[in-house]
């Protein structure tokens, strides 16, 4: 017996290879299924079955394609309702693969369809669980992401959760290794461990969430503690993971066509397009595309992609570093970004040569400000890094104004006046830059460092430090 965790840090996403002899099956894959198609010809195994754990917000499975192109069907657990051919399965059916077994474990509580999968081996001991987004390392499934479409409360599906955890997951043997669809970074859950498995034992000693002496009522009020509105794209890659979606080949295709200056400039103003360079924010801010918006591939892209751009419809048009356009469209595909319609040909150097106007966001270090500040220059500073990030540790009289939610408040920031602009350490202040220079603000001047250069330059007064935890 194989199991194998592929894990996507961009997504802090884990799905997986389990093979047993000649079959093997995959758990909650990714968009872009080529992967696993050759990881099963290379292991001379044919993939048996896909199954998928509940209908992903957070990013797009690849279930469909990898279902068409390997003729495995693709298995939900109860209350699962796809517009596709699915297998639905009852709880506690169990199918064979090779000469394990994957039982299946209804948990429902992040979503009604929620499912876990129990693996055993070829001896008949349960060994694995692959839990979804119901247990995570150190955390559990928030219960807020489906209540709409469950006419349920938060603190219903809470209480759903509860009951599944209890009757479900933690009465398996201690030694189970639990394998989470999520870790440190996900949306789908509040503070996940950086680790991505863990024995379910520890995690009964260490997980909050599996308290033995938790009450019900101590669960609901400490799992909906603090939630935070998530990302508006969610509720759209729910819709596509359970309706399906145009085929990863013709996203990539179309994404994927180079255009001279010219066209890029034509096929800008014809359709509307956002101007995405994903490029080091650095190098942006020394030239770039008028208009464009810059999300830097080299950091967690696809989310911040899926917080900032409201519609999946959008089109889109890539300027990247030369050789990484085809990595843009696969992770903007991860997210439900499938109308990508082509990249600038040549990058910046090109669109420059041709003649074409180019833009810059003045940059500055720590050092640089400080010595603006010694000299009598009157310095607001602007923190896009979340409420709970300011409120634990900022610069004396920074003003905070968080990236995440720049498309509802900008009008925050007073276009008359000159911010000096800094997150933690440099990627997301040159998105929330670049944003509002596209909305007319000329007078936005990054931090070179973020927070972390101001406060190791020991020329800035930084408040004293306050776990955010008390934020309520």
């Amino acid at each position: 017996m194989k199991i194998e965790q592929i894990y996507t840090g961009c997504l802090a996403q884990g799905a997986y290879y389990i093979q047993s002899g000649d079959e093997a099956v995959i758990i909650d894959p990714l968009r872009e299924v080529g992967p696993y198609l050759a990881k099963a010809e290379a292991n001379g195994a044919t993939i048996k079955y896909i199954f998928e754990t509940h209908f992903h917000a957070d990013f797009v499975s690849g279930h469909v394609d990898l279902s068409k192109q390997s003729g495995a069907p693709i298995i939900y657990g109860p209350n699962a309702n796809p517009t596709f051919a699915a297998h639905i399965a009852q709880d506690g059916e169990v199918f064979k693969v090779g000469e394990v077994t994957i039982k299946v474990l209804h948990t429902p509580g992040h979503t009604m369809e929620s499912t876990s999968y129990l693996l055993s081996d070829e001896q008949g001991k349960e060994t694995a669980l692959f839990s979804g987004d119901t247990l995570f390392i150190g955390d559990v499934g928030r219960p807020d992401l489906a209540q709409k479409a469950a006419h349920m409360t938060q603190e219903d599906l809470a209480g759903i959760l509860y009951d599944s955890l209890r009757n479900k997951i933690m009465p398996l043997a201690d030694d189970i290794i639990v394998y989470p669809a999520h870790g440190a970074g996900s949306a789908c859950g509040k503070n996940m461990s950086k680790e991505t498995t863990d024995t379910l034992g520890n995690q009964k000693k260490t997980n909050y969430a599996l308290r033995a002496n938790m009450t019900r009522e101590e669960f609901i009020q400490e799992v909906t503690n603090g939630l935070t509105p998530p990302p508006a794209y969610f509720p759209l890659n729910v819709k596509l993971n359970r309706e399906g979606y145009e085929s990863f080949a013709k996203v990539l295709s179309q994404g994927t066509q180079a255009l001279e200056p010219e066209a890029f400039e034509a096929a800008a103003n014809e359709t509307g397009a956002v101007l995405l360079d994903t490029r080091d924010p650095q190098i942006f801010a020394k030239g770039f595309v008028p208009n464009a918006i810059n999300i830097g591939i080299d950091g967690s892209f696809a989310p911040w992609v899926g917080t900032l751009i409201p519609d999946i419809q959008q089109e889109i048009l890539i300027i990247a570093e030369e050789g990484r356009e085809e990595e843009v469209v696969t992770r903007l595909a991860r997210v439900g970004y499938d109308h990508a319609i082509g990249y600038l040909k040549g990058g910046i150097a090109a669109w420059q040569a041709a003649g074409k106007e180019v833009d810059q966001i003045q940059s500055v270090s720590a050092e640089e400000l400080a010595q603006r500040v010694a000299a009598g220059e009157t310095v607001n500073i602007l923190d896009v890094r979340k409420e709970t990030e300011h409120y634990a540790e900022h610069v004396i009289n920074s003003e905070n104004v968080a990236l995440d939610y720049i498309n509802d408040n900008f009008s925050q920031v007073d276009k008359n006046k000159t911010y000096y602009v800094h997150c933690a350490g440099g990627y997301r202040s040159m998105i929330f830059n670049s944003i509002l220079r596209a909305r007319g603000y000329d007078n936005l001047i990054d931090v070179k460092g973020g927070f972390k250069a101001l406060k190791d330059s020991n020329k800035f007064q930084v408040s004293a430090y306050v776990c955010p935890s008390t934020l309520k």
